[in-house]
């Protein structure tokens, strides 16, 4: 490989799409990890992140979630500064009876989380699972 086509190469956006579904603030902080390891090995430059959050999962952006880890609080907050997407489930909400107002205030919200995994998936993002 060249040097120009090893620079082409690492230059390259990439993608990636987060499935968060699961209740549980380790794992949640497991995930946002992830993120920052793939911004910083792919760099942040050319790398394109969402974190989709469904189910059990919404629980991660939720205010009083922020209000109660300040830590993980600060990392959504830094993470999103950087360009990383964080969508929340509509059908979700719904289906617990929340709305946006009970979301961290950078959170946007998608109809249906799955869906936003698959509209990703198809554009070509790469799909990680997070938490099991």
């Amino acid at each position: 490989m060249t040097a120009e086509s090893e620079h082409q190469a690492t230059n390259k956006m990439h993608r990636v799409v987060f499935e968060v579904a699961i209740a549980d603030a380790v794992k949640w902080e497991a995930a946002l990890r992830n993120g920052e390891n793939v911004q910083e090995s792919l760099s942040e430059k050319t790398t394109r992140i969402e974190v989709v959050a469904h189910g059990k999962g919404i629980g991660m952006l939720l205010a009083r979630t922020a209000a109660a880890d300040p830590e993980m609080k600060v990392t959504v907050e830094r993470l999103h500064g950087e360009g990383v997407v964080f969508a929340v489930c509509e059908n979700t909400l719904r289906k617990v009876q929340m709305t946006k107002d009970h979301l961290v205030p950078l959170a946007t919200t998608v109809d249906s989380g799955v869906s936003e995994v698959i509209r990703k998936n198809g554009a070509g993002y790469a799909y990680i699972k997070s938490g099991d």
